[in-house]
């Protein structure tokens, strides 16, 4: 079968490959085998292929943090899931064609959501569904701001907050983009800049609980100063490379508080029960068509230098997705 290994940590498209590994073979007692249908190529992806993630294991290694897959075999004492299935899997490797993993670590997802948005769902959906419900109290009516408003992430957080009733102020380096985001319900639109407090003060008046943060550096300092005292903030990102940047007096003087998200740690607060009821709930909101992410291309696992490549453009329009067993 054929799998993504990474030669060398380095320049993202100079080091993937697509190389023949042997099958993974029949599921064990507790064990699942599905075949990849498609998987996205995330910032954190492209992070770890460079070797600047907080994972670098040996090499060869394999990047994938989500996909979408299809059960073709399950093992003994395996009852959630049953072959024909499509599941999303929570560990990681998943740059291939096939693979073997514990039972535990997939979850069904409903058969009729569209095949492009199911592969996306295992990172963005609950990452923006965990910043608007985990990092501080928000009630319907409260203002929110963040950076990156035009990104996966930034796009669902505004569906979601709407749909809580919550009111966003949207950060991004282009008015281009105004339209498409107020499309789907943001508030107000802003480009980024060092004035960026007093513009936001002017357009919306009133207190912002939280500010979310994906690009560190100078820009998580405009967001904090945006935010109201007393309010939260929180990065979840470092698009810029850039080590975090607050004013003490923010932390100090104004109560602010800093914190920082990885999904994975704040799964691992839940049970399975729970983490698979997050996704239910994500599920049919794609389903119904409530939620949804832009696709910019698809290409043959075999063309991965190419698709990762594509991957790191600006202004590409979408996610990049990988369709190991044909194209969906």
């Amino acid at each position: 079968m054929k799998q993504v290994q990474l030669a060398a940590y380095g320049i993202p498209e100079q080091v993937v490959r697509c190389v023949e590994v042997p099958d993974p073979g029949p599921p064990g007692p507790g064990e699942v085998v599905f075949d990849i249908l498609a998987f996205p190529i995330n910032p954190a992806d492209i992070s770890f292929c460079s070797g600047n993630y907080r994972l670098r294991p040996p090499l060869p290694a394999t990047p994938g943090a989500e996909c979408i897959g299809r059960v073709t075999a399950i093992g003994a004492g395996v009852t959630h899931v049953k072959p024909g299935d499509h599941v999303i899997n929570l560990a990681r490797e998943n740059w291939a064609q096939r693979r073997r993993v514990k039972a535990d670590d997939v979850i069904a997802i409903p058969p009729q959501i569209p095949l492009r948005q199911a592969a996306m769902l295992r990172i963005n959906p609950p990452t923006a569904q965990l910043l608007l419900s985990d990092v501080t109290t928000l009630q319907p009516g409260d203002w929110l701001i963040q950076n990156v408003a035009n990104s996966a992430v930034g796009r669902l957080i505004i569906r979601l907050a709407r749909a809580r009733g919550l009111h966003t102020i949207n950060v991004v380096r282009r008015e281009s983009l105004f339209p498409e985001l107020q499309a789907m319900g943001a508030d107000i639109c802003i480009t980024d800049g060092p004035d960026l407090a007093a513009r936001v003060a002017q357009a919306t008046k009133a207190p912002i609980k939280l500010g979310i943060d994906a690009v560190c550096g100078e820009a998580l300092a405009r967001i904090s100063s945006c935010v109201s005292d007393g309010g939260a903030v929180v990065t979840y990102g470092a698009m810029s490379g850039a080590q975090p940047t607050i004013d003490r007096s923010d932390l100090m003087f104004r109560g602010l508080t800093l914190s920082g998200f990885m999904l994975g740690r704040f799964l691992a607060r839940r049970s399975l029960d729970e983490i698979r009821t997050i996704f239910a709930d994500l599920g049919q909101q794609l389903l119904e068509g409530k939620l949804d992410a832009p696709v910019a291309a698809i290409y043959p696992i075999e063309q991965i230098a190419e698709a990762v490549a594509h991957a790191q453009r600006d202004a590409k329009g979408g996610k990049i997705l990988v369709a190991p067993n044909g194209m969906i």
